[in-house]
């Protein structure tokens, strides 16, 4: 199962250890960007998000870890298009006010609690 994790600079310590432990029970990760630095220049921008369009296309599910940057929620909106399996993880409850609406259409699951639990339930899809 390839696997894609969208969030913010913020939360780069989070999707490792997502990751980490999904790679350990067989899944690939179709794209790690928390090796790169914070892009400003156009060439580097553009780069880097064509790999990571190509890798929600590549995968077969998509996690958004919340806190997620405004990038995240572009990947969102492929990943809706593109009709892939959603799984939106925050620790707490998702604070209505300030949620997308796409949190709330068909395929998005949203989980809140234990991340080791977020990721049992992702390593049992």
């Amino acid at each position: 199962m390839r696997f894609y994790i969208a969030s913010s600079f913020k939360n780069k310590e989070m999707v490792t250890y997502v990751a980490q432990k999904l790679i350990l029970k067989g899944f690939s990760h179709t794209y790690n960007w928390t090796m790169n630095q914070r892009a400003v220049e156009p060439t580097t921008l553009k780069a880097i998000g064509e790999q990571e369009k190509q890798a929600v296309q590549n995968s077969d599910i998509f996690i958004l870890l919340h806190p997620a940057g405004k990038s995240s929620h572009v990947e969102l909106g492929i990943a809706l298009d593109l009709g892939k399996p959603i799984y939106i993880y925050s620790a707490e409850e998702i604070d209505l006010a300030t949620a997308s609406t796409f949190y709330f259409v068909e395929g998005v699951n949203r989980i809140s609690g234990d991340i080791d639990d977020f990721i049992t339930l992702i390593g049992a899809v």
